[in-house]
């Protein structure tokens, strides 16, 4: 097994065994076992569990990035765009349920930078967005840009928590929902960006 492939083994099973048993009581034995190597393997690759923590935040902010970037693509229109991005968020959010539930439910018991990873997901998903929004909607001050972004992150963080309450809400319903109560707020506000415009 080559080295990135060992340190991907390393990340899903870390991930598995911290959305399992949660940050404090995940041991480096416990992750070291399942992923069949050493537990100084472990250490030289990540440093320490919470090196561990903040490579996993790492490659989900990686992932969720391409997946929602690469679903948005393809919308034709503004409504179509919102909906494949938030289908492709939810999807991933909800493969990812459990650590999602970690993150969320136990922030004082995780380490310092991991609250700093956390909130790089949610700037990064700022930036995703807003563009769009943006380039839709050019009558709007860029402060209201900011502020209908940052509604929607958080709106979708908390439909993403229920969900892992909701196992039998699919990412279309969760998506479907969420559009159900902002699109009425924004279609006001939408027109198709003039030609060569930033989409």
């Amino acid at each position: 097994m080559s080295r990135a492939e060992r340190e991907a083994q390393m990340l899903a099973v870390a991930e598995e065994v911290f959305g399992e048993l949660g940050y404090r009581a995940a041991s480096m034995e416990e992750i070291a076992e399942r992923c069949g190597v050493s537990k100084p393997m472990l250490y030289e690759y990540f440093g320490s569990k919470d090196g561990l923590l903040l490579a996993c935040l790492a490659k989900a902010r990686a992932e969720l990035y391409r997946v929602t970037s690469e679903a948005m693509a393809l919308g034709a229109d503004p409504l179509d765009v919102l909906r494949r991005g938030l289908v492709a968020y939810y999807a991933f959010t909800g493969e990812h349920s459990r650590s999602l539930a970690l993150l969320m439910h136990e922030p004082m018991a995780l380490p310092e930078g991991a609250i700093g990873a956390v909130e790089d997901v949610r700037r990064q998903q700022h930036e995703l967005i807003a563009p769009v929004l943006a380039a839709w909607a050019p009558a709007l001050p860029p402060t209201a840009v900011e502020a209908y972004t940052e509604i929607i992150i958080g709106a979708c963080e908390r439909i993403s928590l229920w969900c892992t309450r909701r196992p039998d809400i699919t990412p279309e319903q969760a998506a479907q929902y969420t559009l159900d109560f902002c699109w009425s707020g924004l279609s006001g506000t939408l027109q198709p960006p003039t030609e060569g415009a930033a989409t």
